[in-house]
């Protein structure tokens, strides 16, 4: 499935195309052919919500730091600031797979990873090296709301919230930024693996 790109006028506000909802045996055949694929482990996209109705702004490269998580977000502005929901995260297969051809950036998501999300692979407290950043993984649960539903059907929040396919996090996770750097597209991800008692 093709990944759709940015558009403009995406904000906060925004709703999707209802012809674009995929059911939810579509979606679990998208799946399918996701989890036969190998994942390059690379940040596809950066989007930093701006304004008061957090207009989507796609940028090449940011600066992801302790105190502000990605300087310009929402985040900074939802007071008292939560830092396990500092940057919000969704693989990028699935986010085109549910979107099926609207922009991801619908999503409202920070990154879009091509990287499994899923508890096993990633559970709380791991932490990634994104560029010059390292991350860790924090136990806010990320969840589907009325919004999402309204972008992307019934059945997609339906799928990603199945009690069976909820510890794949299809609808992505929390990270918190543990060290100060910079990220760009394309950037590889490793990962560091658990924090440590001396962390």
């Amino acid at each position: 499935m093709a990944f759709a790109g940015p558009r403009a006028s995406i904000s906060g506000v925004s709703v999707g195309d209802s012809a674009c909802h995929l059911t939810i045996d579509d979606l679990v055949l998208g799946l399918h052919a996701i989890d036969e694929a190998t994942p390059t482990a690379r940040l596809s996209l950066i989007v930093r919500r701006n304004g008061d109705d957090n207009v989507r702004e796609v940028v090449e490269r940011a600066r992801l730091t302790v105190e502000r998580g990605l300087a310009g977000d929402a985040w900074e502005r939802r007071l008292p600031l939560n830092p396990d929901a500092q940057l919000a995260v969704m693989s990028t297969p699935i986010a085109a797979l549910v979107a099926n051809g609207q922009p991801v950036t619908l999503f409202g998501d920070n990154l879009f990873v091509d990287l499994d999300l899923s508890a096993e692979k990633l559970p709380v407290g791991t932490r990634v090296r994104i560029g010059g950043a390292v991350l860790e993984v924090t136990p806010k649960p990320h969840n589907g709301c009325k919004k999402f539903v309204g972008r992307f059907g019934a059945d997609a929040l339906a799928f990603v919230a199945s009690k069976e396919l909820r510890p794949r996090n299809l609808r992505g996770i929390y990270f918190r930024v543990i060290e100060d750097g910079d990220v760009a597209i394309g950037d590889r991800i490793e990962i560091l693996g658990p924090r440590t008692i001396a962390d």
